[in-house]
C-alpha cells in the first residue's frame, strides 16, 4: 500500500511512526518547548534520528478547553518551522490545521500531509485539500476543542466513530479526493471519556478493516493518566501498550512524543504478527 507524499513514497502496508512537533505555547505535554523554529527543527533532527518517518508540526493547541489561534498567528508559527525541516530533510512533514489558508501555507513551505482534527469540515478546508492534491488524514471529533470534553455522548462510540468517517470519506472523494490519498484516524481523545476511548481500543479492528491506513494518536493522553494514576510525565509506558495494542488491531500510523520507544516496541509487535508459524 504505496501512498505518495508530493514525491515521498512511503509503504503503509508496514507501520510508521509519525513524531510530533507542537509550535505553540500551550500544548498539553510540550507546550513552548519547540516554540522557536530553531528548536522546532531541533527536535525533528531527533525524532528522526529515533526514526521517524513523518514529522507532524502543529501550530494550534487541540488540547481540551484550548483557545483558537488566528490563521495570521498560526501561519507564523509553524512555517518557519516547516521550511527548515523540508531544507533539510527527506521527510514527510505534517500539518496539523483545521484552517485552510494555513494548510495551503503549509504546503507551499514543505508539507506533504494535511493533518485535519476537524476532518476538513472548516471553512473552504475540503476545497483547499482537493486542490493541494497531498494526502489527508482525517480524525474524528465529538464537540470543539473547547467543548468535546464536557460530556461527550454516545449509543455506539465505535460504529458511530466509523461512520462519520465513512461520511467524511464519500466527502472527500465528491470533492475530487482520491481514496489513494486519505487516511483515517478514530481521534482518542477527542470528544470521548475514558469508557470511550477504552471501547474505541478493544473495538478498533473495526476501523482497520477498510482498506485505508489508520493513524492512531495515544502518546502521553488523559486516558493513561485516568486508569494508571500518573502524571503526564510518567504516561510512556501506557503510551507504549496503547499504541502496541493498536498495531495489533491494524494500525499503520502511530502518532508519538516518544519516538525511539515507540519504534521499538512497533517493530516488537510487528515481528510477533510476521513471525512463521512453521519455521
Amino acid at each position: 500500500m504505496m501512498m505518495d507524499f508530493a514525491g515521498k513514497s512511503l509503504d503503509l502496508s508496514a507501520s510508521h511512526v509519525m513524531g510530533i512537533v507542537n509550535v505553540t505555547p500551550d500544548s498539553f505535554s510540550d507546550g513552548g518547548r519547540f516554540f522557536s523554529p530553531d528548536k522546532a527543527l531541533e527536535q525533528a533532527r531527533k525524532l528522526i534520528a529515533d526514526g521517524a518517518t513523518i514529522i507532524d508540526i502543529g501550530g494550534e493547541s487541540t488540547r481540551p478547553g484550548s483557545d483558537p489561534v488566528d490563521v495570521e498567528e498560526e501561519i507564523r508559527r509553524v512555517v518557519p518551522a516547516i521550511e527548515a525541516i523540508h531544507a533539510e530533510f527527506d521527510v514527510v512533514i505534517s500539518i496539523d490545521t483545521m484552517k485552510a489558508d494555513v494548510m495551503r501555507a503549509a504546503v507551499k513551505a514543505g508539507a506533504s500531509l494535511i493533518n485535519d482534527v476537524n476532518a476538513l469540515q472548516g471553512d473552504g478546508a475540503l476545497q483547499a485539500a482537493a486542490e493541494l492534491d497531498v494526502p489527508v488524514c482525517l480524525m474524528h471529533m465529538q464537540g470543539t476543542p473547547q467543548t468535546m470534553q464536557q460530556q461527550p455522548h454516545y449509543v455506539d462510540v465505535v460504529n458511530e466513530v466509523n461512520n462519520f468517517l465513512s461520511e467524511r470519506v464519500a466527502a472527500c472523494e465528491a470533492a475530487g479526493i482520491s481514496r489513494s490519498r486519505i487516511i483515517l484516524d478514530p481521534g482518542f481523545g477527542f470528544g470521548k471519556n475514558a469508557r470511550h476511548n477504552l471501547r474505541l481500543m478493544k473495538h478498533l479492528s473495526v476501523i482497520t478493516e477498510s482498506d485505508l491506513p489508520v493513524l492512531v494518536g495515544v502518546s502521553r493522553k488523559s486516558i493513561i493518566g485516568a486508569m494508571l494514576n500518573v502524571s503526564v510525565e510518567e504516561r510512556l509506558a501506557g503510551s507504549l501498550a496503547l499504541a502496541s495494542i493498536a498495531i495489533w488491531q491494524g494500525a499503520k500510523i502511530i502518532r508519538s512524543h516518544d519516538v525511539r520507544e515507540t519504534v521499538q516496541a512497533v517493530r516488537l509487535c510487528e515481528h510477533v504478527m510476521q513471525v512463521n508459524d512453521f519455521d
